[in-house]
């Protein structure tokens, strides 16, 4: 159990290790990526359009008495109203369209900038155009609703107004009204160069409204206090200081209006029945004078007195009510639990008033006329003084409302923009960078198969005879193959460049392995082959080659990749008259059979391309070839072509005594390796070993020392 432990820790300090190692390894592409980002988070911060924010605060109580002294008439219009429905009324378009129509909102005009950066440059280069346009109106039957405006002659004042099919639709001069096939256009003011151009749009009123809402910001702060603040943001700070101003002025007019509304309404039914009443009052002070006179000045009992008096009250009860109900069914519906109550108080009035009738039956009939008479005169100068008085009383109430609102502070916008926040915009590019860089970096690990570390080749059975560590010098050279420049003898065969090169130090390694390797094979013929093309098979065909003719040895080196083999470019020779030429019986071994240049080593080019690779391979003429050099040559290497792509190596195996495979470091996946050496066991070839090619030193690959330590080169 502890064995099982301790080795679970040591794999997990090894994972962790291996990622900081990817980390160092990818350190250049990570700091890259984060300086990157960093560098546009640092423009977009600069170049970005600041946004300033202006606030205002404005207090709605939670009732409104009108004159406190009214008693009941003030308590008539008192209004009740909370926050969230103040806010609701302060965003509407009754609020707001206001302050569209003033400011002209319909209408937006901007300077026309490069795409992203213009806006910036202009304002960091203080070379902003600045135009005002108090008029823009269109023809009903134009649905295009983009036009530009271009200074012709600044000096002059003069301007074109195009349409988005660049067609001049208004020419006009600065202060002047300019009209034509129903445009009309007046700018009070330009300050820009000739030739600048400004984007005019015109939008609807509903539109123009919707911006206002998505910019202003309405919130009750705390909680019932009753206290809202308003907040708008934009470019501009001196506009949207006159636009929050606007909206606090026309929120607190409305509501004085909303108010004192019922107070008008009322006024105006009383005073649309004052003559009327006065009418009736005259009527009825007549009608009662001439039946006085008629029967010479008869006076009521005191019966009839008593009687009159209860009368007058029961009318002017009945008189107030209909005052009240006319009140209330401008409000209320008759479920309403007022309205309810003042039904049931008139019903109870109405009894009260029908005992008395029968009362007033009982008198004689000259003393009923008279109260008759004489009740309708009281009753009627009791409504009419009552209606004087509450008119005056609805003029005091409407004078002296002021509404549940007040303004505390008017619109002011902060000094500081609130956006965009600089600092942390760059410190936030700066960690998205660093974070998307270490995530490239580990995905690229995460997807990246090749085979790094010996041990994984050792694990699946292949001994490793050697780790070429990679050479810039070579990466030289092999460029210059591609672009077909080395033709001379040996100036492309790194062996004869640089012998102390450190890729050379680990081929001489492999020579003295191979020398215990080849010991029990058939002959003296050693294949190298590999699962994919551009993996170093001919580098290390061709300096292997030559390190052995250094020690001693006559080598013999092969290209027996027909197709597309460029061995001859290591030795600057030329490819004509070579292996397939002479297993196709054109040419002898003495015309085929090249010197090197270098002293012990003879070469067999791939010579000209045949149709039929493999079946040369198979003939009878291979294996002469293969007998032949085996007997006249020390050794005898043949570079073939990749075993995965071709059939050709599992044919030239047959015949070699040993077998190695290439793979180059970070490249090749394990399990195509694996395949490869699959096909060759299929065809009887045994692999006897790998040479893991350009092995770079990296922090992630704890095989991946430091080759520099080795490096033992002549002064």
């Amino acid at each position: 159990m502890t064995t099982t432990n301790t080795t679970q820790t040591a794999s997990d300090e090894i994972d962790l290790g291996r990622l900081f190692g990817i980390l160092i390894d990818s350190r250049w592409m990570i700091i890259s990526i984060t300086f990157l980002f960093a560098a546009i988070g640092v423009a977009y911060a600069v170049l970005s359009t600041p946004i300033y924010k202006a606030d205002a605060l404005l207090q709605v109580e939670e009732k409104s008495n009108g004159m406190p002294a009214l008693g009941e008439m003030g308590e008539l219009f008192s209004s009740e109203s909370s926050s969230s429905t103040e806010i609701e009324i302060l965003k509407s378009r009754m609020v707001l369209g206001k302050t569209v129509d003033k400011f002209s909102l319909t209408t937006v005009i901007e300077p026309v900038y490069l795409p992203f950066i213009g806006k910036g440059i202009a304002r960091l280069t203080h070379a902003q155009p600045i135009i005002d346009v108090a008029r823009f109106t269109l023809p009903k039957d134009v649905y295009d609703s983009s036009f530009v405006l271009t200074i012709d002659d600044a000096d002059a004042g003069k301007y074109r107004l195009l349409n988005s099919r660049d067609e001049t639709v208004l020419t006009g001069v600065v202060g002047g009204l300019a009209e034509k096939n129903g445009f009309s256009l007046r700018v009070l003011k330009v300050d820009a160069e000739n030739g600048t151009s400004f984007s005019i749009t015109k939008r609807s009123r509903l539109d123009a409204i919707q911006w206002i809402q998505q910019h202003l910001i309405v919130s009750e702060r705390g909680k019932k206090t009753g206290v809202l603040q308003l907040s708008f943001t934009g470019e501009n700070k001196q506009l949207i200081e006159k636009l929050l101003d606007d909206i606090a002025t026309n929120y607190f007019l409305q509501n004085v209006d909303r108010n004192s509304a019922e107070a008008q309404k009322s006024l105006t039914f009383l005073e649309s029945n004052l003559p009327k009443v006065k009418q009736e009052l005259t009527d009825a002070e007549n009608t009662l004078n001439a039946f006085r006179l008629k029967n010479e000045s008869v006076d009521l009992s005191l019966e009839a007195k008593a009687n009159l008096d209860a009368a007058v009250k029961v009318e002017a009860s009945l008189n107030q009510l209909a005052i009240e109900e006319r009140d209330l069914a401008t409000r209320f519906t008759k479920e309403h639990p007022l309205y309810s109550a003042l039904i049931e108080k008139r019903k109870a009035i109405l009894e009260q008033k029908a005992k008395l009738n029968e009362q007033t039956q009982a008198l004689p009939k000259t003393q009923r006329e008279v109260l008759r008479y004489t009740r309708d005169v009281e009753v009627k100068q009791q409504l009419y003084v009552e209606l004087l008085n509450k008119v005056q009383e609805l003029k005091i109430v409407k004078a002296s409302t002021v509404g549940n609102v007040r303004i505390l502070d008017s619109a002011q916008a902060f000094s500081a923009p609130i956006k965009p926040k600089k600092p942390l915009i760059a410190i936030l590019a700066t960690i998205l960078g660093g974070i998307l860089g270490v995530g490239i970096a580990l995905l690229r690990a995460a997807l990246h198969k090749g085979v790094e570390n010996p041990a994984d080749l050792e694990a699946i059975g292949l001994s490793v005879y050697a780790s070429i560590p990679h050479s810039e010098q070579q990466s030289g050279l092999e460029k210059l193959y591609k672009r077909q420049k080395v033709q001379s003898s040996n100036e492309g065969l790194l062996a004869e460049l640089n012998p102390a090169d450190l890729s050379i130090e680990a081929l001489r390694g492999l020579r003295t392995s191979l020398h215990f390797a080849m010991m029990e094979a058939k002959n003296n013929v050693l294949m190298i082959s590999g699962p994919s093309p551009n993996i170093g098979k001919s580098f290390v065909s061709a300096n292997l080659a030559a390190v052995m003719a250094k020690a001693g040895q006559k080598v013999l080196v092969i290209d027996a990749d027909m197709r597309k083999g460029y061995l001859q470019k290591y030795f600057g020779i030329n490819w004509e008259n070579g292996l397939s030429d002479v297993l196709s019986g054109k040419a002898t071994y003495a015309d085929a059979i090249k010197p090197s240049g270098v002293e012990n080593l003879d070469m067999l080019t791939r010579g000209s391309v045949p149709p039929n690779p493999s079946e040369l391979l198979m003939h009878v003429r291979c294996k002469e070839l293969i007998d032949w050099a085996s007997n006249n040559y020390d050794l005898v290497i043949v570079d073939t072509p990749p075993v995965m792509a071709v059939t050709d190596p599992a044919i030239v195996g047959a015949l070699a005594g040993t077998t190695l495979m290439v793979g180059r470091f970070g490249v090749n996946p394990l399990k195509e390796i694996e395949v490869s050496r699959e096909r060759f066991e299929k065809a009887g070839v045994e692999v006897k070993g790998f040479i893991l090619n350009a092995v770079e030193r990296k922090a992630s690959n704890a095989y991946g020392g430091n080759y520099g330590y080795y490096n033992y080169s002549y002064k």
